[in-house]
């Protein structure tokens, strides 16, 4: 009777959990890499330097999902943990806390959006053109982002108490919605005005709030996780268990802004359709890598519960079975992208020039697909247990020490072709640490846990 009562992750079959876990976040997220394709498209298709401005603005735009899934990871990860130990008062207070940490999060977003936007587009171009549009577009979807906050840590509440299916309807929905309202919005059908760049971020904030109305509704369904005020009242222990994880996460995944932010600024030294198609690119590798995150979301609350309840054979047998997934997934995206560049950026009204740099840079990218999916997978066992640091550590070495000097140095040097190299170069970095990190955590953490 006890095994009947307790949390499907400590009990159903490892290789049926992981993926009943996992496929609706993969899917959710697939719709969601769908989604930023179209919008780009979409976008494009208005203009070049719409598309520019788009790119440009993307780091702030990042830098905001940063800290808003960097939070949430550490609350999925505490609250799995919790319910691992069986201490439900401490889960429901790293559900409160985590919203509260949201709230307070989106305050500092706002801000930025209000004053920060124009100097931050500035920094890339004296266009004036290009800069009114980057900063209205990043404007409106910085200052408007409370409902984004919300939406993510409800559905990593979610997540955390192994509810994947609705946080698939909830992402599912605002992507949807996304896409209805863009051509409406940029282009002016229906009786609309036609807006351009400031109409595709109305869309996007607008179907975030559709989203966060949903995920307060499923939030308070669940029940596993009962709110009440208290639970939102900020506890220094639990803040301080919460961003054990999310620290580590906002870091890894803000390194990003910096990366984009830098990589743009070598990049338009090349011309505005370098940095076009390294637009293109993000939003079209987000459809291979989308479904792998997908993947890491719905492992880590099992490894954390499996890791709470102390059952090494079960993290292990996640992981392995997290490989095969996220290596099919990986391999797949490389011979799309080495056999059929030319189809992927004619998708956004690409020019000869982008082209002709296009089809070079997704081929090299492509190389390292598949080291890249494995590191990702074994990033979910880091911060399962805890462990978030070794991701950050990670993430720093690949994208700071490897990947922004070796794209410098080549670029200068060698020229735009060669700058795509420095891709695998930091992959290879990567996965190098990967590996022996890994180890570390086995054989101190995993491989104890039996005896």
């Amino acid at each position: 009777m006890q095994a009947l009562q307790e949390n499907k992750m400590g009990v159903k079959p490892i290789p049926s959990l992981v993926l009943s876990m996992s496929f609706p976040i993969m899917l959710s997220m697939l719709v969601q890499a769908f989604y930023n394709i179209v919008d780009s498209m979409f976008v494009s298709h208005y203009s070049q330097t719409a598309l520019t401005a788009v790119t440009l603005a993307f780091p702030l735009q990042n830098l905001l999902i940063a800290v808003s899934v960097g939070t949430s990871i550490g609350v999925n990860s505490l609250l799995s943990r919790k319910l691992g130990a069986k201490d439900l008062a401490a889960a429901k207070k790293a559900a409160g806390n985590g919203l509260t940490l949201s709230a307070i999060s989106w305050i500092f977003f706002a801000i930025v959006g209000l004053f920060f936007t124009k100097s931050f587009i500035s920094f890339f171009s004296s266009d004036p053109e290009l800069i009114a549009m980057g900063t209205q577009y990043s404007s409106v979807c910085l200052f408007f982002s409370l409902a984004l906050f919300i939406d993510i840590t409800c559905e990593r509440i979610l997540q955390g108490t192994g509810d994947t299916f609705h946080p698939m309807i909830i992402q599912g929905t605002g992507a949807i919605v996304n896409i209805i309202l863009d051509p409406i919005l940029i282009f002016g059908l229906f009786g609309f005005p036609r807006m351009g760049v400031p109409g595709a971020a109305i869309a996007t904030v607008f179907a975030q709030h559709v989203s966060a109305v949903l995920a307060i509704y499923y939030v308070k369904r669940n029940k596993e996780i009962i709110l009440d005020r208290p639970s939102f009242r900020l506890e220094k222990k639990t803040v301080k268990d919460i961003y054990a994880v999310g620290i580590p996460s906002i870091i890894m995944q803000a390194i990003g802004t910096i990366l984009n932010t830098s990589l743009n600024k070598i990049l338009i030294g090349f011309g505005t359709s370098a940095v076009a198609v390294f637009g293109i690119y993000f939003r079209l590798q987000s459809f291979i890598f989308m479904p792998v995150f997908g993947l890491n979301s719905g492992m880590i609350p099992v490894i954390g519960y499996n890791y709470g309840a102390k059952r090494p054979k079960r993290i292990i047998s996640a992981v392995k079975v997290g490989l095969i997934v996220s290596l099919s997934i990986m391999s797949a995206g490389f011979a799309v992208f080495t056999f059929l560049p030319h189809i992927l950026l004619g998708l956004f009204n690409a020019t000869d020039e982008m082209m002709a740099i296009g089809v070079i840079a997704m081929q090299r990218i492509s190389l390292c697909f598949i080291s890249a999916g494995f590191c990702i997978v074994l990033g979910a066992l880091f911060q399962g247990t805890g462990d978030g640091y070794i991701s950050m550590i990670i993430s720093v070495t690949r994208q700071l020490i490897f990947l922004l000097p070796s794209a410098y140095l080549l670029g200068r040097f060698v020229g735009l072709d060669a700058l795509w190299y420095s891709f695998i170069i930091a992959e290879t970095s990567s996965l190098l640490l990967t590996i022996i990190f890994f180890r570390r955590v086995y054989v101190r953490k995993i491989k104890t846990l039996a005896a």
